[in-house]
């Protein structure tokens, strides 16, 4: 058992152990770039054989950085965001940095108060979902000179450098594809829109894709719940409860087609033959569904991956290099989403 009364393990102790100077350890934690790989492996060991924790609250009232970066997500409760926060945190450990995670649950104001807590933590940069955030926010970073990117959204337009993809275009590209296969009665079911520009976004590109086509989602098949399967099968279980039914229905994203697929099934209705169901994002597991699930992908690897590196750029460049990066969103067809069978009866014509 370990002896509470024992020093603390400094940095002079943790150079000595690693038989360098206490400057190289410093700048092993600081700018580990400037390290060979086998000094940054004997600093490693030492520093786990002493159980060295740095002081980083004494660093910061120094100026040094605090090697954390603030990323602030909507939820953390489906998957919606898993692989987003997985390769970002991967990637901005290359540059020496650990990431603070927070969610807001969908709250702009919530989003703003972690904002404010993170700069309390001396963050060295805020990575945000999005481009949908109140005023308060953006002042609050500009105030502060505070490093700050947006994600998962790209806009050449955006007040901020953003890396991500155009949810408008991913709309468009799932709308065309259901017009393309003759769907006339189509719904949708989609999360809520208020703060959530991704999904207004999407529901926008969905319903002008369907306009120009003459085709319009009535206003009773437009279902809006929270992100969750047991939702999103509540919703579509309202959705088929007549005899009158939608030939495909249109989700906001993955996890909400699950919920769909999943009712579908549980009442013996067929997929594509009867409903097709399509989705957005492309999630670990949509392809192995059964049938698997037609969607479009958004590289949430790539997004994160990147944003690590253009955020980490920013907080270490003094010349603030350009950050911004888009990656197009690509149709992925699978087999949920078909063409309507003919003759179809008992739908809604228009």
């Amino acid at each position: 058992m370990a002896d509470k009364n024992a020093k603390k393990a400094d940095i002079i102790s943790v150079a000595k152990a690693a038989k360098v100077s206490a400057s190289t350890v410093s700048r092993n934690f600081n700018h580990p770039d400037l390290v060979k790989a086998s000094t940054r492996k004997r600093i490693d060991a030492a520093v786990r054989r002493l159980g060295y924790i740095r002081n980083r609250a004494a660093q910061t009232i120094h100026g040094i950085r605090s090697g954390t970066v603030g990323l602030i997500v909507p939820t953390v409760d489906q998957a919606i965001f898993a692989e987003l926060i997985e390769s970002f945190s991967e990637a901005i450990e290359e540059f020496g940095f650990t990431i603070l995670l927070a969610s807001h649950g969908y709250s702009l104001d919530r989003e703003y108060a972690l904002t404010r807590k993170m700069l309390e933590h001396r963050v060295d940069g805020i990575a945000l979902i999005g481009m949908d955030h109140a005023d308060d926010t953006y002042e609050l970073l500009a105030q502060q000179g505070m490093p700050a990117l947006l994600l998962w959204n790209y806009a050449e337009s955006a007040p901020l450098p953003c890396v991500g993809s155009d949810n408008y275009t991913a709309g468009c590209l799932i709308g065309k594809h259901v017009v393309s296969l003759g769907h006339r009665s189509v719904a949708a079911v989609f999360p809520p829109m208020a703060g959530n520009d991704r999904a207004s976004q999407r529901f926008a590109a969905v319903t002008d894709a369907l306009a120009s086509a003459g085709r319009d989602i009535p206003e009773d098949w437009r279902m809006e719940t929270p992100y969750s399967v047991a939702a999103a099968k509540a919703a579509t279980e309202k959705l088929i409860a007549s005899a009158n039914r939608p030939t495909a229905i249109i989700c906001g994203n993955d996890v909400l087609a699950w919920g769909a697929l999943h009712a579908l099934v549980r009442h013996g209705i067929g997929v594509p033959g009867e409903i097709s169901v399509t989705g957005i994002g492309d999630f670990n597991g949509s392809r192995e569904f059964e049938p698997g699930l037609t969607t479009v992908r958004i590289p949430a690897r790539a997004i994160g991956s990147k944003a690590a590196k253009s955020i980490a750029g920013i907080i270490i460049s003094d010349e603030r290099p350009q950050a911004s990066a888009h990656f197009p969103p690509e149709l992925i067809v699978r087999a949920t989403c078909g063409p309507v069978p003919d003759p179809w009866p008992g739908r809604r014509q228009e």
